[in-house]
């Protein structure tokens, strides 16, 4: 089951409405390329109707994915525990530098550069998923395990 905050089911949903809003201008896009004769050799066509198939497969994973996910409810969530949808300030050990990450359940292409986006499935997710404040959480990254600290909410 997924696992996702509010503001990302509705990222989902205007995805999705934008994909079937765009239906007709596809199939417009066919059929005036199908009107241009051969299709054996009509890259236009060919194109439309690529273009049409990855749609139609985004638009069954998109309802699938909000039909099941499960909504998180932000206001009922501990203040010291990080659960999907909190912004954790954290500090790896051994280093003064604080920085931002944001735990998601799918990643949003946030256009905010202070934060990271960090999924509950990734490595670092799974270590912060249900740490409270002031813990000091493991994170088995490619050249070995680092320490993180969490030091508080935002």
């Amino acid at each position: 089951m997924d696992v996702i905050t509010q503001a990302e089911k509705d990222t989902l949903q205007a995805r999705l409405t934008a994909l079937v809003k765009n239906r007709p201008v596809i199939t417009e896009r066919i059929g005036e390329a199908r009107a241009l004769g051969d299709l054996k050799e009509n890259a236009e066509y060919h194109a439309a109707r690529e273009q049409q198939g990855l749609e139609e497969a985004e638009i069954r994973r998109l309802e699938e994915r909000i039909r099941t996910a499960q909504v998180v409810n932000e206001s009922t969530q501990a203040a010291d525990v990080v659960f999907i949808g909190s912004t954790v300030q954290l500090r790896e050990v051994g280093d003064d530098e604080v920085e931002l990450y944001r735990l998601v359940g799918e990643s949003t292409g946030s256009s905010d550069p202070e934060i990271v986006e960090v999924t509950a499935s990734s490595p670092m997710g799974d270590a912060l998923m249900k740490a409270r404040v002031g813990e000091v959480v493991s994170v088995r990254a490619p050249r070995g395990i680092k320490k993180f600290e969490i030091l508080g909410l935002v």
